[in-house]
């Protein structure tokens, strides 16, 4: 019977963090210096470990874009994307999207970074649904610096996953969830069929312990 299925991106569909990989490519265009690589690195490290306010880790890394317009920011991230995001998506996830999509499923990305991966691989995987955190415009279609609420991310990923699911005639009772990291429990433990992908230390100890599905992508 088809169910809603949901994927994480970062280091499950994708095997590296695409945040890492932005900054990796601001540094090839001469964009960013070995400060801000690691100001961007430890930013990433806490919101996935989620030891830190994850609303306030990301107010800082979007704020970087502030003025920056929308239109050419996107056309930028499907260059990177083409570039430096795409080669590490994985045969295993390609396939097991597949087999989802074959019978049927509703399959949909959900993330906390932001559309601009998050629609070039949807794309790629014919993924038809994305869940991810958006980021505020003004008038002129530039960022304003700050991101609509709620942030996709802890309780935020549960509200935008149950209302995607509702809308399409199915629940989370029923769902499945593929996941890397701690800081996606909550949705974890709200699906019916947590599976645990790439976990991160404390994920895998958790998930051996409850005897969830763990792979390796």
């Amino acid at each position: 019977m088809p169910r809603a299925v949901f994927f994480d991106m970062d280091r499950t569909l994708v095997r590296k963090n695409t945040a890492q990989l932005y900054v990796r490519y601001q540094r090839m265009i001469g964009e960013a210096g070995r400060r801000d690589t690691l100001r961007a690195l430890w930013w990433v490290l806490q919101y996935t470990v989620g030891v830190v306010d994850a609303e306030s880790v990301a107010g800082k890394a979007i704020r970087e874009l502030q003025g920056f317009s929308e239109r050419d920011f996107q056309a930028r991230c499907e260059i990177w994307f083409r570039d430096m995001v795409a080669p590490h998506v994985t045969h295993v996830a390609k396939q097991t999207v597949r087999q989802h999509l074959d019978a049927g499923d509703m399959c949909a990305i959900v993330t906390g970074a932001t559309r601009y991966p998050a629609d070039p691989l949807g794309r790629m995987l014919d993924i038809p649904h994305v869940l991810a955190t958006n980021l505020e415009t003004d008038a002129h279609g530039r960022f304003t610096g700050n991101f609509v609420r709620p942030l996709c991310y802890g309780e935020g990923k549960i509200a935008r996953s149950e209302a995607l699911a509702k809308e399409h005639g199915h629940t989370l009772d029923e769902a499945v969830f593929y996941s890397d990291s701690i800081s996606d429990l909550p949705l974890l433990e709200r699906v019916k069929v947590p599976v645990v992908v790439n976990p991160d230390p404390r994920l895998r100890r958790l998930a051996r312990a409850r005897k969830w599905r763990i792979e390796q992508w």
